[in-house]
């Protein structure tokens, strides 16, 4: 496996998902929204419009993913986390000088205080979910910041970098002390991809290695108004500080409905065992009701362009891996069963859960450090927006339609 052979799978991809593109079809507004607007809300804010945004846009119909303009596809062949980081937070592509100036500022931030060291030596690691570790310790890193209640947008910006650097060496520590081995120190001769790699496993990435880490976390790092994006946008709004509002967002995540839905397809796939048996799971699952992780999405009408990419890329992994092997055969096996079932009429196809978790089995890394690495990129989005809305804010403060009673009487204790 190499990075041209890579890049090729990308465009490949790519070719077959303009296919199905629509012209115009969800296509963003062009001028800014008049308010108030006039929307159809159902349960879980589903319609709902919270604010508007020039970062990413998540076209469901055509089944396209966009930061500041530009195509998941494209970004994924040509660019890397760092880059992407820039775009998100600053609108623009860096020139030389930029990217340089901001590398080196991401590099500068990577070692973590002696006191989360400390911390996370004595903690729980080892049992607790490692979600749990990376909020207390992200929030460690806010109590040890003198500046952190500072929130003027030039202080958060910098606080956002620093997180941006730092989640991901809290994931690589988390994830070697887990497995109760010690952890290593960034390499700072390590772009951001190859250094989380190499503190996770121990080992210094190859280079399609690096790329596959790289693509995973461009993919993961923005993805509209999901849940823990306005999570942590709902904390800030408060004028809570920066570190306070991505631990809100971490916390988020960590639900199966959202990050944590790439473990539990991994233990789907481990449950069904062989591709033969794929057919009998599903349709049991559908007797008992229970949701089949990795498909659907409630803005996706279209196949997830992240899946796309990922789903061939798992077949390089598969090739020289066995696990993978079998693991990729059943999600093959399933992925067409439902979308034989459920694709044309339903619109349900896998989503980025799907296949993303296999490429980190593929690495040889642990089940349950796949969300944390969902959070080492997302931490991108979620600062960016963060920083637009710190720009205009205004506290979200949503209604809810009360429906209980409004004259109940009280009776004494006694007479109850």
């Amino acid at each position: 496996m190499s990075v041209n052979e890579i890049n090729d799978k990308i465009r490949e991809a790519a070719k077959v998902a303009a296919q199905y593109h629509t012209d115009n079809v969800g296509a963003p507004a062009a001028t800014r929204l008049e308010w108030p607007v006039a929307v159809s809300v159902n349960k879980g804010l589903e319609g709902a419009i919270a604010c508007e945004t020039k970062i990413g846009y998540v076209d469901g119909v055509n089944g396209r993913l966009v930061y500041r303009g530009h195509d998941s596809f494209e970004l994924s062949e040509h660019s890397n986390f760092e880059e992407t980081s820039y775009l998100l937070l600053y609108g623009k592509m860096p020139n030389a000088a930029e990217y340089k100036a901001f590398d080196e500022k991401l590099k500068g931030y990577r070692k973590l205080p002696h006191e989360i060291y400390d911390a996370l030596k004595l903690g729980a690691v080892k049992t607790a979910h490692p979600m749990t570790s990376l909020y207390i310790t992200t929030g460690m890193l806010g109590a040890l910041d003198q500046k952190s209640e500072d929130v003027s947008w030039q202080n958060q910006e910098e606080i956002a970098i620093r997180l941006i650097s730092r989640i991901s060496t809290l994931v690589g520590e988390i994830a070697r002390l887990r497995k109760g081995l010690e952890p290593v120190e960034p390499d700072l001769s390590l772009g951001h991809a190859a250094n989380l790699v190499y503190m996770m496993t121990g080992s210094k990435p190859d280079e399609a290695t690096t790329k596959l880490m790289d693509i995973a976390l461009i993919l993961h790092a923005d993805h509209g108004m999901n849940a823990s994006t306005f999570t942590a946008m709902v904390a800030n709004s408060s004028l809570s500080d920066m570190y306070s509002s991505v631990v809100a967002g971490i916390t988020s995540l960590k639900g199966s409905l959202h990050g944590g839905a790439n473990e539990k397809v991994l233990y789907d796939l481990e449950e069904i065992g062989t591709p033969d048996k794929a057919e009998e799971w599903f349709k049991k699952a559908r007797e008992e009701k229970r949701k089949v992780m990795g498909f659907g999405h409630r803005v996706y009408k279209a196949y997830d362009p992240r899946a796309r990419i990922f789903g061939p890329l798992v077949e390089f992994m598969a090739r020289r891996n066995p696990e993978i092997n079998n693991l990729y055969s059943i999600a093959k096996k399933l992925d067409a069963i439902i979308c034989e079932q459920f694709g044309k009429e339903k619109k349900i196809f896998p989503n980025v859960d799907f296949y993303s978790g296999l490429i980190y089995r593929g690495m040889g890394i642990e089940t349950a450090m796949f969300t944390p690495i969902f959070a080492a990129s997302r931490i991108s989005g979620w600062t960016a927006r963060i920083l637009e809305y710190l720009k205009e804010n205004r506290l979200f403060r949503p209604r809810a339609v009360y429906t209980g009673e409004t004259k109940a009487e009280y009776i004494p204790i006694d007479k109850r």
